[in-house]
């Protein structure tokens, strides 16, 4: 449920600097195009200027550099999205839950359950569980054998951890996601496959944020390892072995082959593939739809994708690289060819 605050008060809270009426009221936070009387809104980029001169808010979050865009009253900050991240949330503070255990769950005799957790209908923990305080875990969500929560960590409803997981402290999954389930693992035999079992685990370290339907497989031996602060979107999927470097964030519909390593701080575009065995070096940025075939071994932005266009020039283009190794060697031969040409020039010259 969302509460109100002056500006004064808000700076108070959350730093920054006021210009303007401080006694303003804010109970919201909203767009530049959609907001209204007693809502906030910012700005990052003078490309919206037209939209801050045409705004309903009542008052923005700016750079310092931009406090000349407007005149209504503003708040001040180098980092104006992040400020309006942290506000966002002081406006929209986390429900908070009765602690206590529903009738229908059913609780492994073995499992620690502290006080302070809160267990709603239908949840499974299996034995040998072990729960951080203040834990949350919504309907239908099941905890399987030997896994650990740390505290405050959040599961939304449905989700499935398999055993012996362990999930570090204030982390948040979400409803539909499957962590700990077996990675793509088969060796081939005479034709058939045989599986290999996969006696890793799923380590996520603290403050790992993981959306809906989202798999995070086991590892095959190893642990599959998400670091710490990461945020991965809805319909990911990690497979085994992979190691996800702190503070990196996946955009929705990734898929990271098994084994693969990212480092820290890295950014994957949505409906990028990472292929498996693959080391991505800190500070690496993916573009959307890209495929990653080799190790990146610097800090760039990649991109692995060709602009759309209409079938039929889609159909050329293809046509045209189907070609490309035949141009590649007539070029080669016609520069020969010029080599030749000019050889013979100049001995020309000379007699």
């Amino acid at each position: 449920m969302s509460t109100s605050y002056t500006l004064q008060e808000i700076v108070s809270r959350l730093g920054g600097e006021i210009q303007g009426d401080g006694t303003l009221q804010i109970s919201r936070v909203a767009s530049l195009a959609n907001a209204r009387s007693g809502q906030i809104s910012f700005l990052t980029d003078t490309k919206y200027r037209s939209v801050l001169a045409t705004t309903q808010a009542s008052a923005v979050i700016l750079k310092p550099e931009h406090q000349a865009e407007t005149t209504l009253p503003r708040i001040l900050t180098d980092n104006p999205y992040a400020y309006f991240a942290r506000l966002s949330e002081l406006l929209n503070p986390v429900a908070s839950y009765t602690p206590g255990v529903a009738a229908s769950a059913v609780i492994a005799a073995s499992a620690r359950v502290p006080a302070s957790c809160t267990i709603m209908d239908n949840v499974v923990i299996a034995e040998h569980v072990v729960l951080g305080e203040r834990v949350v875990i919504h309907a239908g969500s099941v905890v399987g054998e030997g896994t650990e929560l740390g505290d405050d960590v959040v599961l939304q409803a449905n989700v499935t951890i398999y055993h012996h997981c362990q999930i570090g402290a204030r982390c948040t999954i979400f409803s539909g996601s499957v962590i700990g389930g077996d990675g793509f693992g088969y060796a081939p035999d005479n034709g058939r496959w045989v599986k290999i079992p996969q006696v890793g685990r799923v380590v996520i370290e603290d403050d790992v944020d993981i959306g809906a339907n989202t798999t995070i497989d086991r590892g095959a031996l190893d642990d599959t390892i998400i670091g710490q602060g990461c945020k991965i979107d809805n319909l990911v999927q990690i497979g085994h072995n992979c190691r996800i470097g702190a503070h990196s964030v996946i955009a929705g519909c990734v898929g990271i082959a098994g084994s693969a390593v990212l480092g820290q701080h890295c950014r994957i575009g949505g409906a990028a593939m990472i292929l498996g065995h693959l080391e991505i070096a800190d500070g690496v940025t993916v573009s959307p739809g890209s495929m990653i075939t080799r190790s990146l071994n610097k800090a760039d932005t990649y991109t692995a994708l060709m602009p759309f266009q209409s079938h039929d020039e889609w159909l050329r283009t293809a046509a045209s690289i189907r070609r490309l190794g035949e141009l590649a060697d007539r070029v080669k031969q016609l520069e020969k060819q010029l080599d030749r040409l000019q050889v013979s020039t100049s001995q020309g010259d000379k007699q």
